[in-house]
């Protein structure tokens, strides 16, 4: 790959990223420890309806990613007090969406539980966790706003900061409700919340301290914002949703192989951190560059990060099939379930440097702001390609092996379409904004 003077910058803005990024996981492996020593209902209970939250506030990464691109364009024209107004806009549509979801989620607690497949004590332990835990979501959501728009300034240490010591006082608060307290689940669910608050509370600072000529709500500013997210909620929901029919299509094929399947999963979701992390730093470089008028700069950084999520790729692939009779071990000793992981291991595998190269692209396009183009090459890849194939999968029984080709076959059809987005160069807009 040679040197390159993009290399220290990527660096800078990656690592930072990915520390944010590794405490979300952290953080529910926490919860998940000690609301596992009150008792198998409260388990089961935590992870359903954690599974509602994560899949709420997933879809809401467009608070992150919509202001990212946007701030990073008017800070690299040098129009801070522009960023500036994008951060109070971004706040307001965070408070609001926040509000309504919290309060929705609450309404509905009971019905959503039972729709995931809760039932009897566990389904009523889960509904009474999600009410509790609706309080802090508008401060989660006023989170990713403000990384949103740090990210786009280029400040990514002081969100990393933020992050850890809100994850490090979810912590000691949830020993102290859940075993000083005798709270039960119901401390788990209000140690988290005190967290978001307290988190809430210091972005919404940094928010408000951006230079910016006015931060009352703006009607055209909130439009592009919401114009924006709502491109980003069907890009994310697409592939949120091409995940949980694999999932449905496994479980109607046998629990070994939605146990080998979701074992595989969660090591992706794990290794997509970093990839996840040079995106951003893509976002954020190309968003900036375009900002001020350097096409050829952002385009040379654009490339250098697709090398770089390339050779991650790689590493990730040779380690994979190093590993792939030893991961599957940590997670079960099912010889059903380490079967049927086999089957899917080398596809997992060989996927990574396609994985790679996509989310680098996703990135890329998404600081350029093209996100209609993402929105719908995305829905268009799930549903030309991987729905076909994964009801094949289930009508053909071609099992677990089926599911894992469909999901390559999805990787393949983004990068296909992503990347003539970007070789055509349709998405080097300068200026302000896109």
């Amino acid at each position: 790959m040679g040197r390159s003077p993009d290399d220290r910058e990527i660096l800078r803005l990656a690592l930072p990223a990915l520390g944010a990024l590794a405490a979300e996981p952290l953080y529910l492996l926490a919860d998940t420890a000690i609301v596992g020593h009150i008792g198998t209902d409260q388990l089961a209970a935590l992870a359903l309806a954690a599974t509602l939250l994560g899949s709420v506030v997933g879809l809401c990464n467009f608070l992150a990613y919509g202001t990212t691109a946007q701030v990073a364009r008017l800070h690299g024209a040098g129009d801070e007090a522009r960023a500036g107004e994008i951060a109070a806009q971004a706040l307001w549509l965070a408070v609001g969406v926040g509000a309504v979801l919290a309060a929705a989620c609450a309404v509905l607690a009971a019905p959503l539980m039972t729709l995931i497949g809760g039932s009897g004590h566990v389904a009523d332990l889960a509904a009474r966790y999600l009410r509790l835990s609706t309080l802090g979501l508008p401060c989660a959501l006023i989170a990713l706003a403000a990384q949103g728009y740090l990210r786009g300034v280029g400040d990514l240490r002081r969100p990393l900061i933020v992050v850890v010591a809100a994850n490090v006082v979810n912590v000691v608060l949830e020993i102290l409700f859940v075993y000083g307290l005798d709270w039960g689940l119901d401390g788990s669910a209000l140690g988290t919340v005190a967290a978001q608050l307290g988190m809430g509370a210091v972005f919404t600072v940094l928010l408000l301290r951006a230079p910016a000529a006015s931060r009352r709500p703006r009607g055209a500013l909130l439009r592009r914002l919401g114009r924006m997210g709502a491109h980003i909620v069907v890009r994310s929901g697409s592939l949120l949703a091409s995940f949980i029919i694999a999932g449905a299509v496994l479980a109607r094929v046998g629990s070994a192989s939605l146990g080998a399947h979701q074992i595989a999963f969660q090591v992706f979701l794990f290794l997509a951190l970093v990839l996840d992390a040079i995106a951003i730093a893509g976002q954020v470089i190309v968003g900036r560059r375009l900002g001020a008028g350097d096409a050829q700069g952002a385009l040379a950084a654009a490339r250098r990060m697709c090398w770089w999520s390339v050779v991650a790729g790689l590493v990730m692939a040779a380690g994979l099939l190093g590993l792939g009779d030893v991961l599957p071990r940590a997670f079960t000793s099912d010889p059903d379930v380490l079967d049927r992981a086999q089957a899917l291991w080398p596809l997992f595998a060989l996927m990574q440097p396609i994985c790679a190269l996509v989310f680098a692209l996703d990135g890329i396009l998404l600081g350029a702001g093209d996100t209609r183009y993402l929105a719908w090459a995305m829905a268009g890849s799930a549903l030309g390609v991987y729905v076909p194939i994964a009801l094949l999968s289930l009508h053909l029984h071609w099992g677990v092996a089926g599911v894992w080709w469909g999901l390559v076959a999805l990787m393949l059809a983004r990068l296909a379409t992503i990347g003539r987005r970007f070789q055509g160069r349709r998405w080097m807009v300068v200026g302000a904004t896109a």
